[in-house]
Order: structure tokens, then C-alpha cells, then sequence
């Protein structure tokens, strides 16, 4: 059996929070969905559970992050094509985030964006030379030219 991965993260307003994601195109999943909690579906091995705090609260004996002023965590979310993070952050932009920090190395590239709620997502593209761990391949395709 492949591992799954179940993201739970704390949000303001449960409501809120599936139009955004959902908006991202991932999809609900109404079956593990209520007025506290709401299941979304990332990938077949990638889930994404939004708390209400209250709800939260019931699995930590720890406070809750003010992922608005407080760096939690930063998810980062691999994509097929470079030109798939550009997608996906539009559409996260358009649906209320807050657009972060952008990074090209050649071989890999990322934007990121803060969800309504401050949680922090990287969305990013690793060349499948650099994925391999074929370093000199990737040496040779990124190598940058000498102004000799």
C-alpha cells in the first residue's frame, strides 16, 4: 500500500476555506466534510483537512500558530511543468492568497502564496535530470555561459 499524506491545518472559517482550496482545482470530499472540518482532495496520495480552531483544538494540547504573523510551516506542492506553477498560483491569488517569494535555479523553481488563513504553500518544478540526482547532466543543460 502507497503512503497517503493528511495535511490538517487550523482556519478561521471552514466555509471559507473549502471555496479557496477548492477554487485551486482540488475537490471536496463531502463524505469527511462537516461545519467543523472539511476533507480536500489533493492527489489520490495528498489530503488537505481545514479545522475550525475549536475542531483543531481537539487533537493538540498546543496552542494554535498566528499563521498570519508566525511561519508554521511551508507545504510545498511539486507540479508536472514549470508553467503549472504559474497556473496554480494565479489561481490561488485570485481566490484571496497572498502572493511569497519566487525562486529559479534553473533546474528548479517555485512561487508561493499564503492561503486566507497566513498557512504557506510553495508550489514548485524540479527538472526530471535534476530529480534523477544526474548532477553533471544538469551542470551541462544549466550551465550559464562565460562573458569571456
Amino acid at each position: 500500500m502507497s503512503h497517503q499524506l493528511f495535511i490538517n491545518l487550523p482556519v478561521t472559517n471552514v466555509e471559507a476555506s473549502k471555496a479557496f482550496y477548492t477554487s485551486l482545482g482540488w475537490t471536496l470530499n463531502p463524505d469527511f466534510s462537516d461545519d467543523n472540518a472539511a476533507a480536500i482532495v489533493v492527489s489520490e496520495t495528498i489530503h488537505l483537512m481545514v479545522l475550525s480552531h475549536d475542531h483543531f483544538r481537539q487533537f493538540t494540547s498546543k496552542e494554535i500558530a498566528d499563521t498570519t504573523s508566525t511561519t508554521a510551516a511551508i507545504h510545498a506542492l511539486s507540479v508536472e511543468a514549470p508553467e503549472d506553477i504559474d497556473s496554480l498560483l494565479a489561481r490561488a491569488v485570485d481566490a484571496g492568497a497572498t502572493e511569497g517569494m519566487t525562486q529559479d535555479h534553473g533546474f528548479m523553481r517555485s512561487r508561493s502564496f499564503a492561503d486566507p488563513d497566513g498557512h504557506e504553500w510553495e508550489i514548485m518544478w524540479i527538472d526530471p535530470i535534476a530529480a534523477a540526482g544526474d548532477w553533471d547532466a544538469v551542470q551541462q543543460k544549466y550551465s550559464q555561459p562565460s562573458d569571456a
